[in-house]
């Protein structure tokens, strides 16, 4: 930490005495966007397709941005290289700015951006290997016509209060459903379930419309789940579509991909990590090791 290095606006600044007003409104109200991005073996994975969603959030939320794509691109390297790191995660904040006490956005001068370069692990080892429990929480997803979850903005008490519960409950995950009472996704991470019909499994996995992220690793998981020859079905999921699943896992940037074996005291398939989620993490990994730029 005392070693390490934020960019904020346009500078690379010592972490410790990194800072941004009280005033910003990313603080104040939380209007802001952010991603949370990879990089393995000193290569950033899917670097445009973060930044691509990261303006088309600023684009949803009218968020004038103070720097183009390709500066942002820059930038995310020279703070991957400030800090010496070949493999790590990067947080890319864009608030809309220091401003006035009130809601009013367009009273805030200028977007305040700051990239965060540090080490990440959301889970343990072990349940990597033998999978993790979950549980299904009573909080639902935020109504998409609210706000769309597909922006990937600073609020996300949503999914904080849905991690108490996952938390109290003693495990990391719960999965949240929609106003629909359909399963949408965890409060981090993307969904997909395996099930197998004459003997040939099918990939499933929420819609979009179902109230969900767009997550750049769940793109990359269909990806080569259909370079697999596996059958991807995005569909409304329920309960029911969890607890008779075959297979579970859960994919995301920070998570990678996680299979997970119980869900709310249920065991999944045969209560193991199953052959398809084993494909995909494998596949995933070699994927990640050569870090793919696009």
């Amino acid at each position: 930490m005392a070693d390490s290095r934020v960019w904020i606006n346009g500078e690379l600044i010592p972490a410790d005495q990194a800072s941004i007003s009280v005033f910003d409104h990313g603080l104040l109200y939380g209007d802001g966007i952010f991603e949370g991005i990879r990089a393995y073996n000193g290569r950033v994975l899917k670097l445009t397709s973060h930044l691509k969603r990261l303006y088309e959030s600023a684009g949803y939320i009218s968020l004038k941005m103070p720097y183009s794509i390709d500066e942002l691109d820059q930038a995310v390297r020279e703070t991957l290289a400030a800090n010496d790191k070949t493999d790590g995660y990067i947080r890319l904040c864009v608030t809309r700015g220091t401003g006035t006490m009130g809601l009013n956005p367009y009273l805030c001068e200028k977007a305040t951006v700051f990239i965060i370069v540090c080490d990440i692990k959301l889970y343990p080892a072990e349940m990597y290997e033998h999978g993790m429990a979950i549980i299904t929480a009573a909080t639902i997803r935020n109504h998409p016509e609210a706000l769309s979850p597909r922006c990937k903005s600073m609020n996300y008490l949503n999914n904080i209060m849905a991690k108490i519960e996952a938390i109290n409950a003693g495990v990391a995950e719960a999965i949240m459903c929609n106003h629909q009472g359909h399963v949408a996704e965890c409060t981090g991470d993307n969904l997909f379930l395996v099930k197998h019909e004459s003997d040939k499994p099918v990939l499933i996995t929420p819609g979009l419309n179902a109230g969900i992220l767009e997550g750049i690793t769940r793109n990359l998981v269909i990806e080569l789940a259909e370079e697999a020859g596996i059958e991807v079905r995005q569909m409304d999921v329920t309960r029911y579509d969890v607890y008779t699943a075959d297979e579970l896992f859960l994919t995301g940037t920070a998570a990678e991909v996680i299979p997970v074996t119980k869900v709310d005291a249920r065991p999944i398939g045969t209560g193991k990590v199953g052959p398809i989620s084993q494909q995909l993490i494998t596949r995933f990994r070699e994927v990640v090791d050569n870090a793919p730029e696009d």
